[in-house]
């Protein structure tokens, strides 16, 4: 299998979600109005089915019900569906959602603030102070909607850099402390390197397979770095269709058309089979991977080449939502605070690997990053992330990007350009219309 992403559980996301939009006849988010807004008692949180997050989640609130006898929480896993986002879509319908969910993907976001699921977060007086404040005001505006409100707080993420074997890069000859591949030139360079010394069969393999959410591991990185930090669509429109779009995509298309990747999907775990020698990753690969070879990790390459201290790349972050069934939401975002003060971030780290999507991590929590020095990387790398735009019809967007991708980049069937250009066209009617 491919190992690009291990944590978005989408399977059959986009038909459930894009119906149960059109059922919500238009329906918008909510406030923290009426007597909810300040009412205090039970609530109940959803945890992703993560073992180390739900052991930290039941930590959480075990902490939490200890000092408060009158607020207690309840914490269980995302009911089972096909996807977390197929069940919470459902939920949302049937009006059986808890008060909160940490596991919220920024993409299938607005189609609930349409079906009228979420509770805009800065309805509360220290809503987007908070939010703000916690993950430095220019990471977190990238998660409001073109209002500026906040349906999401950003919780965690897992910075995209590119993960390497160490042992088969020595194998084709590239320094494995210090690869130099952080241009296009150079990172194509160091590819071809690979797969002609024999050190693997592929030198990097991101998922060919059309999925709308493939872009975040192979384009999207390399086009955030490369703009520094611009998202697919901005202001209403896209961006992509422009010099430095065509030049990470075809970047990518010299990668495919050289036989640097292969264009069908592994069978298996492609890094720890040594089948690839690269692989967009985050932080969570360093426990996944550390038994099996000596990993290293590089920051996404740029045309003129990246600076590991300044260069952004995509978060692939996870958020919290309140939901609008919530009866009690006066102790939900007492509690939202709570679970993502920097002690409980903190114990976050410790338990996942995973970076919180909060300021100074390394000054923050000093002992962790002495003990795990693997991980400072993506520490410095996540101050300095982008997510997928905050717009509707995200899902169809991603997708129809996906799909005039594949076709030029992946498998050469048109023109690049023509194909960025397209894409760009249909994308603009999606987000206008």
């Amino acid at each position: 299998m491919n190992i690009n992403r291990r944590t978005f559980t989408t399977g059959a996301i986009a038909a459930p979600l894009a119906a149960a939009t059109l059922a919500a006849c238009g329906d918008s988010g909510g406030g923290s109005g009426g007597d909810a807004a300040e009412a205090r008692g039970p609530i109940s949180v959803w945890l992703s089915n993560n073992e180390q997050e739900v052991a930290w989640g039941k930590a959480v609130v075990e902490a939490w019900n200890a000092d408060h006898p009158d607020e207690q929480v309840e914490a269980q896993e995302i009911p089972a569906g096909q996807s977390s986002e197929e069940a919470i879509t459902a939920a949302i319908t049937a009006g059986t959602t808890s008060d909160l969910i940490f596991n919220i993907s920024t993409a299938a976001a607005p189609g609930w603030v349409k079906q009228g699921g979420l509770i805009d977060l800065t309805t509360f007086e220290d809503g987007a102070s908070y939010i703000e404040e916690r993950s430095g005001a220019e990471v977190a505006k990238g998660y409001a909607d073109d209002e500026g409100k906040y349906y999401l707080l950003p919780w965690k993420s897992n910075p995209v850099m590119i993960m390497f074997n160490k042992d088969l890069f020595e194998k084709a000859g590239l320094d494995p402390d210090d690869p130099g591949m952080n241009s296009h030139e150079t990172f194509l360079e160091g590819a071809r390197k690979i797969v002609e010394s024999g050190a693997a069969p592929a030198a990097i393999w991101p998922s060919p397979t059309n999925e709308f959410f493939q872009p975040w591991f192979d384009f999207y990185p390399l086009y955030i770095a490369q703009t520094d930090g611009m998202q697919l669509v901005e202001d209403g429109k896209s961006t992509f269709a422009s010099e430095d779009g065509l030049a990470v995509a075809e970047l990518w298309a010299s990668i495919y058309s050289e036989g640097l990747a292969p264009k069908e999907a592994s069978t298996d775990d492609a890094m720890a089979t040594s089948k690839t020698a690269m692989q967009s990753a985050g932080p969570w690969a360093i426990s996944s991977y550390k038994d099996s070879f000596p990993v290293g990790f590089m920051p996404v390459p740029t045309a003129d080449g990246s600076d590991a201290e300044t260069v952004k790349t995509f978060a692939d972050s996870k958020n919290v939502s309140m939901f609008t069934t919530s009866q009690n939401q006066a102790t939900a975002w007492d509690f939202l605070k709570f679970a993502t003060s920097q002690e409980q971030d903190g114990a976050f780290l410790e338990a996942t690997g995973q970076m919180p999507l909060r300021t100074g991590l390394l000054d923050a929590y000093p002992d962790y990053f002495e003990e795990n020095p693997d991980y400072t990387v993506f520490a410095s790398q996540a101050e300095r992330v982008v997510d997928v735009p905050n717009i509707p019809n995200s899902i169809e967007v991603w997708q129809t990007f996906r799909d005039e991708y594949s076709a030029a980049v992946i498998f050469g069937k048109e023109p690049v350009e023509g194909a960025l250009q397209t894409a760009a066209e249909k994308i603009d009617q999606l987000v206008q219309g």
